[in-house]
């Protein structure tokens, strides 16, 4: 439950607010545009000071706090008792690419008929995070929409260069695809799903499938996806020093994650500029205004429309990276879940529909 569901509210913004959001427009902060809710939770995070993880060794920024720290910390001072989402979580491991890997499954309670999946794979910039730091968004999708979901971690950089994370998340969805019936779920209506550098993954698994003959995703939702190596876009200027994510630490994540410059010029990171997107699912794409990535993943829908690909894009302004799971105590976040929700229900719907055509005939 969230705040906005449970009937409680915020205070309006106290003289102290309302100072630092004057004093941060005027110096050009890009998250003095962001929403009050926003902001609360970008205050939790400095409170809790972490420091810039781009002068700490891979070790040590994995080491340092996370949004969804600020957010269980504000949900802690407002008080709010969420109640009972239904959804149960457990623990398996796959197959991946070299070595068994961990995942979470989330179910919510039915009658036991196959239901449909979504893989997701969490941020991190293919260096950090893991099943824990990014729980909240599987679980709101498990319980939002009914369905079995799975998220799939992958190695990480620097440990493993570019493409571990890749090969893993394609390793996930075969896995996925010969388990479902075990996961409770069903084979024919699998979504891919990611944030941030998962974003990423997750459409190239969509690509992965289409190219080497795989059954495609019933659907991708992709939430402020890596699609570009472009450092110098609009949104990167102009949300150069934002936080939870800026220029340095994108430089930082590209930095450990490829083992060289020249990986930059693969398809599989260079999407906008590179990458063949024909024949892909249809396709939920979720940008924030106060992220370095805005721009790129605007590209990316534009460039998957031109594919032929049906897009869902979507827009919010006044928050940062990272938002998606907030939904506890930001609005927008609570808005962009219903969003997605809403499309993965239908792309079910509609391949279920399908699937029983085909079975008749």
């Amino acid at each position: 439950m969230s705040i906005f569901e449970s009937g409680q509210s915020l205070d309006g913004p106290s003289v102290g607010e309302q100072v630092a959001r004057f004093l941060g427009s005027v110096r050009g902060d890009p998250v003095a545009r962001a929403d009050l809710d926003m902001s609360r939770v970008l205050e939790e995070l400095r409170a809790l000071a972490p420091e810039p993880i781009e002068d700490l060794t891979p070790e040590a920024a994995r080491r340092q706090p996370t949004p969804s720290d600020a957010v269980k910390a504000l949900i802690e001072k407002t008080g709010l008792k969420g109640a009972p989402d239904g959804v149960v979580a457990s623990d398996v491991r796959y197959p991946g690419a070299e070595d068994d890997l961990p995942a979470r499954i989330y179910r919510t309670f039915g009658d036991g008929t196959p239901r449909p999946i979504v893989l997701y794979f969490h941020g991190g910039g293919w260096v950090c995070a893991d099943l824990d730091a990014y729980d909240a968004t599987p679980r709101a999708i498990a319980a939002r929409t009914g369905a079995v979901v799975v998220s799939a971690h992958y190695r990480l950089a620097p440990e493993h260069k570019f493409p571990a994370a890749h090969d893993d998340a394609i390793e996930a969805y075969r896995w996925v695809i010969e388990e479902a019936e075990a996961l409770g779920g069903d084979p024919s209506r699998i979504a891919v799903m990611g944030e941030s550098a998962g974003g990423n993954l997750a459409i190239n698994v969509a690509i992965a499938a289409r190219d080497q003959g795989l059954p495609l995703p019933t659907h991708q939702v992709l939430i402020t996806p890596v699609a570009g190596v472009d450092m110098e876009t609009p949104s990167y200027q102009i949300n150069e020093h934002a936080r939870p994510l800026n220029k340095a630490m994108m430089g930082w994540f590209i930095g450990h994650a490829l083992a060289d410059a020249g990986a930059q010029e693969d398809p599989r990171l260079d999407l906008v500029g590179r990458a063949d997107l024909a024949g892909l699912p249809p396709t939920t794409l979720i940008t924030a205004e106060i992220d370095p990535l805005r721009w790129e993943g605007q590209a990316l829908a534009e460039k998957l429309r031109a594919a032929g690909v049906a897009v869902n894009a979507v827009d919010f302004e006044g928050v940062t990276h990272e938002f998606f799971g907030m939904s506890e105590v930001v609005r927008d976040a609570r808005l962009a879940q219903e969003a997605v929700a809403r499309d993965l229900v239908a792309a079910f719907a509609a391949d279920e529909r399908g699937a029983r055509v085909g079975r008749a005939l």
